[in-house]
């Protein structure tokens, strides 16, 4: 029994590093599946797309659906609609977050808790509650069918401004304290002291709203009706066609070109997120 024991925990420690090497391997076809898919798909001909039973690898890829896609679609006049609005809200989103979760987790002010219970309520609210208010008051102010209509509205983050106040909170008090004797207000505090080291939290904050509001489709269906105001999601759609009869594989090489920004960005950004994540793991 003695001599057991030992050889039963080496084998369930050989097996240990094989088995999360599995597990994370299936998680990875899982979640690359569908993309590999997409790319694979869109590199057939409109005719090959309906080949039963599918072939993984193009019989015969081309970029033909690539081309079908600028020729159906202003690409260039949606990507730049869409870059503006999201790079514009990822901004405010960081502005706005950071200022609030300041505030929360730093300052002290009447009803600070009742304002941030109500903050985090506002994300049990589904989007689709308050579209139609929204909707009154951007018409109200003239800036429905507008990109400003777009951007303003998205501005207040729910989720960013908690995420920044356990960001500031996990920040040592001794700083804030020693720049007050220094004679610094709240603001200096903010800006020269605790704003620099949530670079990494404001970068996770931008992250992740320009990968969002990239894909977000149901605000400008709402909000936007003339063409030229269109975002990348919505002018996608015309490429199904009439009652769903465009080609399949216009339709998905118009949804890889719309992942590439995304794919840059999350690239780019990588870094300073897993830094964020990790440095607010450690001032746990």
């Amino acid at each position: 029994m003695t001599q057991a024991t030992p050889t039963l925990s080496r084998a369930r420690y050989a097996l240990g590093p094989w088995a999360r090497t599995a597990g994370l391997t299936v998680c990875a076809l899982l979640t690359l599946g569908p993309v590999a898919w997409t790319v694979s798909t869109s590199l057939r001909t409109p005719a090959e797309s309906f080949d039963l039973p599918p072939q993984i690898v193009p019989t015969h890829p081309g970029t033909a659906a690539y081309h079908g896609v600028f020729e159906q679609i202003d690409v260039w006049l949606l990507a730049l609609n869409s870059t503006l609005v999201t790079a514009l809200i990822a901004a405010g989103q960081m502005v706005t977050a950071g200022l609030a979760g300041y505030a929360f987790a730093r300052l002290d002010f009447r009803f600070k808790k009742p304002l941030f219970a109500l903050v985090l309520a506002t994300m049990m609210v589904p989007l689709q509650v308050t579209i139609v208010p929204v909707f009154l008051v951007l018409k109200s102010m003239g800036l429905t069918d507008t990109l400003l209509g777009l951007i303003v509205p998205a501005f207040p983050t729910a989720f960013g401004t908690f995420l920044m106040r356990q960001y500031f909170l996990g920040m040592p008090k001794d700083l804030g304290e020693a720049a007050m004797l220094d004679g610094a207000g709240p603001w200096r505090i903010f800006r020269s002291v605790y704003a620099p080291l949530a670079r990494p939290g404001l970068a996770i904050v931008g992250v992740l709203a320009f990968n969002y509001h990239w894909n977000e489709f149901f605000r400008p269906l709402i909000l936007e009706t003339s063409g030229r105001n269109y975002t990348l999601p919505l002018g996608l759609v015309s490429l199904q066609g009439n009652l769903g009869t465009g080609s399949v594989s216009v339709v998905l090489a118009g949804v890889v070109l719309s992942m590439l920004p995304a794919v840059a960005v999350f690239v780019v950004g990588q870094r300073p997120l897993r830094e964020g994540i990790t440095s607010a793991g450690v001032n746990r």
